[in-house]
């Protein structure tokens, strides 16, 4: 064997690792704890400009920042840097956290693991964008219940802390960290205080030289009970989130702002049933109710969870004459003339409508109504597809609705017309959540009475022929429906919807602007609260839902432009 041969072969290097001094061993076993962190990790590659690149012109931009080196102190400086993601000080020798921690709003990283921690800032828990939180290896016994607010936390590194058997055991747990943090925050003493009272906005004043109705009516999405998930609401307590917390807050305050009419959705079947209508019978409502369109292939146990709208009246005002469903699943079926789109898009969201129509009792009225006049309301409610990447299925879904509302108002104008010649039009309330901002095409087409055929919220998919036959419009660009709508709450609410990842305006009151007045409606709850508290979103142990009751009194007139019969205008 030739020397060069004999200094390649594995056999030789096999035979003098093995024959390794123990100052070799120790040596290497040093340099590669030098290459990872005390959780096992390697430590992070960084790169400093030099002089000549940054001669250059070559510039540097970074949102991490680790820092090494046994340090027992921090500069205050370093909570100035709000704008990292990242901060590793993993470790080193430190023995306290500040509470400025919580400056630095846009973590989502955090490595304080292999220091002496001994206790964890409270403020800590303000982080709310933190996704990795290590703490392994230091001598925390307990955890502040603070850090339950950090619902959106993936990795939570705990080893090597004499923490409790509690936590620990919580922790050891499948999806240990969610229950931990849920743990946490359900242990979470409720420091906000009750928000102050909406206010009430005056819009006019009643007309008292005519027979007139007033009549409040409230909407109100709920929330059901199987969307009020921790998952979907991670920042609120889950027992603030549990039903039977929740349906005593939202009946207290139905009850409290005693609604003549109340619209409602997400109310669950055998909820309506077993406690608001029995509830609110004690107050003196009837009510009419239907669930989504599943329900009829559902059995009957799976039947009763299953989430739709309902519409009550106050009794002593009203009488029901019809009620009417409308569901959009069948209605896409009807017109789709075998559209992929219509068949594919719309045809699968089984959302519905419900309409019921009222008529006034004579001690509805004031100021000395003839007891022969009976004012007819169309009340309808609707609950619309929710899903932001489907504004075509929103807008769709709105248009048959307007179309089925005005095939239900011309019946019932026929009917009354043989009954009585001089019965005063039909009024027509329309409430709901809309899953639509004020800027959609379908708040557009509400307010405006028509849409451009060729409107974004289409998403340039082949609709038109098939629109165009529930369209009250011979424009052939257009779409229009037959009412002269307005909507109650222009300008008013910054947010009907309030979640960590949404806030904006989907709930509506929609009346017919030819006959009904708004008196007055009730405005918004201080955005301070939500501000000075760091509310982060709804439902909250104060709020009991994720959206907010909208509540408006208008004046009804029977004589109220007795010749433009339920505000129905001609074909455009």
């Amino acid at each position: 064997m030739n020397e060069s041969t004999e200094e390649c072969s594995p056999f030789k290097d096999r035979k003098k690792k093995n024959h390794m001094s123990l100052n070799d061993k120790k040596r290497l076993a040093r340099e590669k704890a030098e290459q990872y962190n005390s959780n096992g990790r390697p430590i992070r590659q960084y790169h400093m400009l030099t002089a000549e690149e940054v001669k250059q012109g070559k510039e540097t931009h970074w949102e991490e920042l680790e820092i090494i080196g046994s340090i027992k102190n921090i500069s205050p400086d370093l909570w100035k840097l709000t704008y990292l993601t990242g901060l590793y000080l993993n470790d080193n020798q430190l023995t306290r956290i500040p509470p400025d921690i919580s400056l630095l709003v846009n973590l989502q990283s955090l490595d304080l693991s292999g220091n002496k921690l001994r206790s964890l800032p409270a403020e800590l828990g303000e982080l709310v964008y933190l996704k990795e939180l290590l703490l392994g290896y230091n001598m925390l016994r307990s955890l502040p219940h603070e850090l339950g607010r950090l619902f959106q936390l993936q990795v939570l590194g705990l080893a090597g802390n004499p923490l409790c058997q509690e936590i620990m055991k919580l922790y050891s747990e499948p999806n240990g960290t969610h229950r931990l943090l849920m743990y946490l925050l359900d242990s979470l003493q409720v420091r906000v205080p009750v928000p102050p009272g909406r206010p009430w906005i005056p819009l006019s004043r009643p007309n008292k030289n005519i027979p007139s109705c007033p009549v409040t009516v409230m909407c109100y999405n709920v929330l059901c009970e199987k969307y009020a998930t921790t998952q979907m609401y991670g920042y609120c307590p889950s027992w603030a989130l549990s039903w039977e917390y929740r349906k005593k807050v939202i009946l207290g305050e139905i009850r409290h702002y005693t609604a003549d009419i109340i619209t409602l959705q997400e109310v669950e079947t055998d909820q309506f049933y077993n406690f608001f209508l029995p509830e609110l019978k004690k107050d003196g409502y009837d009510g009419v109710f239907s669930p989504k369109s599943r329900a009829k292939t559902m059995s009957e146990n799976d039947r009763k969870r299953v989430d739709g709208c309902a519409i009550f009246f106050r009794a002593i005002k009203f009488t029901l004459i019809k009620e009417h469903l409308i569901e959009f699943n069948q209605l896409a079926m009807a017109n789709s003339s075998g559209s992929d789109d219509m068949l594919n898009r719309v045809m699968p969201r089984d959302n519905i409508g419900l309409a019921a129509l009222l008529k006034t009792n004579e001690t509805a009225w004031e100021n000395s109504l003839p007891s022969e006049v009976q004012q007819p309301i169309l009340v309808c409610t609707a609950h619309i597809h929710w899903d932001p990447e489907f504004c075509d299925v929103k807008l769709i879904q709105i248009m048959m609705l307007s179309n089925e509302l005005n095939t239900i108002l011309e019946e019932a104008n026929r009917t009354y017309r043989n009954v009585n010649h001089h019965q005063p039009p039909i009024q027509l309330l329309l409430c709901g959540d809309f899953n639509s901002l004020p800027d959609s095409g379908v708040i557009e087409f509400l307010s405006a009475g028509k849409v451009s055929s060729d409107h974004q919220d289409f998403k340039d998919l082949q609709y038109k022929t098939l629109l165009q036959k529930i369209s009250s419009c011979e424009r052939p660009n257009e779409f229009a429906h037959s009412f002269k709508l307005s909507s109650a709450y222009e300008n008013i609410m910054p947010f009907t919807n309030y979640t960590f990842n949404f806030k904006g305006i989907i709930d509506y009151i929609f009346y017919t602007r030819q006959t009904m007045t708004p008196l007055g409606l009730l405005g918004p709850l201080a955005p301070e609260w939500f501000k000075d508290n760091k509310v982060l979103g709804c439902p909250h142990p104060h709020i009991p839902s994720d959206h907010f009751p909208l509540l408006v009194e208008f004046e009804l007139s029977p004589n109220a432009h007795q010749s433009n019969s339920n505000g129905l205008i001609g074909r455009r």
